[in-house]
This record gives C-alpha cells, sequence and structure tokens, in this order.
C-alpha cells in the first residue's frame, strides 16, 4: 500500500488534545523525534514499550511510502538524579559507584540497550545523536536565549526565565498548567537556591569541583540541561520546526514543556507540529519500581531468571503482548498475560505459516478486500494496534474455515491474504516469526534433558568428574543447569 488511503491517518496530539489529520510540513517526508535512553543502568521494560510504540509509528509511515528521518538521541551527560536542578548526574555517579569512567558506563549501557532493541526486532533510527556530541550546539542556544533576555547567569549557571517568557507566550500549554498555580502550589525558594523563581529551569549548570563531567563555556565549566539537550539535537537534524515529537507520557512535563519553551524562546516558533506520549507499563497492577521489588528486565523475561513469571518468554511473544494494547493506554504485564499472549501468537504464526497450503477456487465468500482496508482503517485511526490485531484473528478464522472445507478464496484473493498479513504483522507491528525454530528450541531442550538425566546417573554413582564435565562443558556452551529442590533445570545464557 502506499501513500494514497481510503481514509485519512488521524493521530492524537498532546497539544490539542485530539485527533487530527496528519499533514507532514513537506509532503512525502516525515522527521520525528523520540527522547532516548539515559544509558546509566540496563534498559527499564517501560522504556522499551515506549520506544516500541514508536518504532511501529516509523514502520507504519515506512509502509505507507514517506520517507522517514527519525532521530532518537542517547542521554549520555547532563541528567540528574530525579529529573531535579540539582544533584549528581546519574552517569556520574554510576562511575563513581563502579569506580569506572563515565564513558564506559555509556559504552556499557548503550550497547546492552541497542541488544536488547535488537532482540526486539527494532528498527535502527536514521540518527542516533548524543547528548556530549552536540555540547558546542547547547553553547549556541543558551546564548541566544539569554541575548534575547529570557536567561539569566548566577555563579556560572544559566536559568530560563520562565515568567518572563511567560508574559508573551503560554509555557503550560503541553502539560494543561497554569504558571499561577505552579507558583501558588510551589513553596517559597531557600535561600540558597540561585534561581529568581521554582519555575525557572537551568540551561547550562557550573560544575562543582567534584564533577566528573564538564565542558569549557562563556559561563565557566559546566554541563548542559537535560531539556536543552534535545532542543539541540532534535532542531540540528530535522529544523526548527518538525513533525513528530515523541516520548513517554512522563516526560510531558517538565521535559516536553522545557523543551517547546527553550524553541519558542531561541526561534521564537513552535518547534512541534504533532507530540505524542506512549503510555506506561504496570507490573501485576503495580507501578514497576526496583525499590520495591516489583520490577523485571527484558533479559529475565527471556531467560526465565526471575521471581515474578512462571516460564521463560520470547521478545517475539513480548512484542506481541505490547502491541494488543494502544500506545496511549497503560497496559499490565502479568504471568496470566503473558501466557494468553503466547498462545495467540501460537496461533497466529501458525495460520500464517499455513496460508500457502490452504486450497483455492473459483470464487471467495470471505471478502479479502474489506478485510484489508479494516487493517489500515485501524492503523489510519491514531495507531490502533488492538484493532489491527483482532482484525489478524478475524483472518485466522477464515483461514481455518477455508482449511475445513467451509468457506472458499480465490488464488488471487489468497495471495492478497498472504501479502496483507506479512505487511500488518511482520512489515508494521514488526513481530518475528520464531513458529519455524521451535523444532529446534524442542529439539535442545531433549538434547539438555538427555544430558541432565546422565549427569544424575553420574552423581548417583558418586562419579562426580564426569558430572562436573556434563555442567562445565554445557556451561561453555552458554547453557546453564541450576540445581534446585524440584530437580534440574537449565536457562540459555
Amino acid at each position: 500500500m502506499q501513500l494514497h488511503q481510503t481514509q485519512e491517518l488521524k493521530i492524537y496530539n498532546s497539544l490539542s488534545g485530539k485527533k487530527e489529520v496528519f499533514k507532514p510540513l513537506n509532503e512525502g517526508h516525515i522527521g520525528m523525534y523520540v527522547c532516548g535512553p539515559t544509558v546509566y543502568s540496563n534498559v527499564h521494560l517501560g522504556n522499551c514499550r515506549t520506544f516500541m510504540s514508536f518504532d511501529m509509528i516509523f514502520r507504519y509511515f515506512k509502509h505507507l511510502g514517506y520517507k522517514v528521518r527519525y532521530v532518537r538521541n542517547i542521554t549520555d551527560a547532563g541528567h540528574l538524579e530525579d529529573d531535579a536542578e540539582d544533584g549528581e548526574d546519574k552517569i556520574a555517579k554510576k562511575a563513581r559507584l563502579e569506580q569506572l569512567e563515565p564513558m564506559e558506563v555509556v559504552q556499557r549501557y548503550t550497547l546492552d540497550f541497542h541488544n536488547i532493541l535488537n532482540k526486539f526486532n527494532f528498527l535502527p533510527p536514521s540518527i542516533e545523536p548524543t547528548a556530549t556530541g552536540h555540547i558546542v550546539e547547547q553553547i549556541e542556544i543558551v546564548k541566544a536565549i539569554l541575548d534575547k533576555g529570557l536567561a539569566y547567569v548566577v555563579n556560572g549557571s544559566v536559568y530560563f526565565d520562565v515568567t518572563k517568557f511567560n508574559k508573551t507566550h503560554d509555557y503550560g500549554k503541553l502539560s494543561g498548567r497554569k504558571l499561577e498555580d505552579m507558583i501558588a502550589n510551589t513553596r517559597e525558594l531557600s535561600g540558597q537556591d540561585e534561581k529568581k523563581s521554582p519555575q525557572d529551569f537551568a540551561l547550562w549548570k557550573r560544575a562543582e569541583p567534584q564533577h566528573i563531567m564538564r565542558w569549557p563555556s562563556p559561563w565557566g565549566d559546566g554541563f548542559p540541561g537535560w531539556h536543552l539537550e534535545c532542543t539541540a539535537m532534535s532542531t540540528k537534524y530535522l529544523g526548527e520546526t518538525f513533525d513528530i515529537h515523541g516520548g513517554g507520557m512522563d516526560l510531558k512535563f517538565p521535559h516536553h514543556e522545557c523543551e517547546i519553551a527553550q524553541a519558542e524562546a531561541w526561534n521564537n516558533q513552535s518547534p512541534v507540529n504533532y507530540w505524542l506520549h506512549a503510555n506506561m507499563l504496570t507490573l501485576n497492577g503495580r507501578k514497576m519500581a526496583k525499590s520495591t521489588g516489583n520490577n523485571i528486565l527484558p533479559n529475565e523475561i527471556f531467560s526465565g531468571e526471575n521471581n515474578i513469571l512462571s516460564k521463560p518468554y520470547s521478545p517475539p511473544v513480548v512484542r506481541f503482548f505490547m502491541m494488543q494494547a494502544h500506545y496511549t493506554s497503560i497496559l499490565d504485564l502479568s504471568d496470566e498475560a503473558l501466557l494468553a499472549s503466547e498462545r495467540g501468537y501460537q496461533r497466529l504464526m501458525e495460520s500464517i505459516n499455513s496460508i500457502a497450503q490452504i486450497p483455492t477456487g473459483s470464487t471467495s465468500s470471505f471478502d479479502v478486500g474489506a478485510w484489508v482496508q479494516k487493517g489500515y482503517d485501524a492503523m489510519n485511526d491514531d495507531f490502533n494496534t488492538p484493532i489491527l490485531i483482532a482484525n489478524l484473528f478475524e483472518a485466522v478464522k477464515h483461514i481455518n474455515l477455508i482449511k475445513e472445507g467451509k468457506e472458499t478464496i480465490t488464488e488471487s484473493d489468497k495471495e492478497t491474504l498472504a501479502k496483507a498479513m506479512h505487511s500488518f504483522v511482520f512489515d508494521i507491528l514488526g513481530i518475528e516469526n520464531q513458529s519455524d525454530t521451535a523444532s529446534s528450541s524442542d529439539t535442545l531442550s531433549n538434547v539438555v534433558g538427555l544430558l541432565i538425566q546422565m549427569r544424575n546417573e553420574a552423581r548417583a554413582n558418586k562419579d562426580f568428574a564426569t558430572s562436573d564435565k556434563i555442567r562445565d562443558q554445557l556451561l561453555e556452551m552458554g547453557i546453564q543447569l541450576k540445581d534446585g529442590k524440584d530437580g534440574t533445570t537449565f536457562t540459555l545464557s
């Protein structure tokens, strides 16, 4: 399918609070920026869901024939703890705790981020800039905002003057907040605070003597404000105004609100036409948090090494699970939900794999054209993947009825059905077909099971040399045995 559709694409714009017909700035071209990870730890599963939503959107635009420049950054400096204005840089803190160079931390967790996204079958973005690679651009923006009189310097730090900006602009328009209410609900500044108002935010922060990550600037050694980085990188690669800016719902305020204010102060124009926000992922009905132990990492799901789920789940199953909720809805992850998704995934793949074998006739009792259009109607309604998936299972039902001889399909309709299923499932939803590898997985389980049995017999005979040899050689192959009260299990490392 190409750009011409029987239904216009509508997307929910957080800025207007309603669905709008999507019209790109330049016909046939789309510029999209998504806030990437702060690389100080293993990528959070909730973040994976956000990036997966925008991977699906990227895929759909490409499928429609648009030329998309998709920019997703790496935050490798300037993001302070708890998204605050003061405190320690998240990466610098990790470096101090682990006695590493900050860029070692960045490298380790950037690699982890890419590794996880590859397992989930993400398409790489067009450009993946880093905050530290754009310090010069950020300093130039700060200079320009200072020249406009919308920022001020205090002891080597530069702060954005929100009150002054709000006299001619609307600070809070994205999040629906009013500056007067924010001021009324904020306690007075302490004598130690440098800012004129609690709502002011840092464009550039002075580096204390102990601060590891620092760069020279006209105001002294320091580092950029977290919000400034995204303004610099998005506008450098997509222009002063671009089509789409995405991120998690948690970034709407203050991060995205501050991005709008900075860009308008700098260029005197709104930087983005459509703001898209993906919603959060919960675990067993509660917010995911390391502190409470209600947390699970992607690799722990894939390996089964966790105390939350009953078994391992493959990346395509987890991706299929996430695509079953609209990207703006809260999604709850649980063992029951993943089990149901695994069954649904297997049914869908079996059906796709069987299309080639279904018999054809001179007529079609299944209106394939109308079914295909329903799929596009779902995606054109703000990327409604749950409706698309429901439509896919409608096709599964018809495929089974054709196999049973209760319905008919022509050769050309069968060809259309196969192409559309491939496009919807693999190209747009990005779900890989791993059913082909299921038999090899079963073979591996049988072989390892046999070796576990041989090892158990060796241990019973007190032949510990053979027992240890089986365990150690399996470990060298990436297969780790775990002895428990219910017997021996294995995981792939």
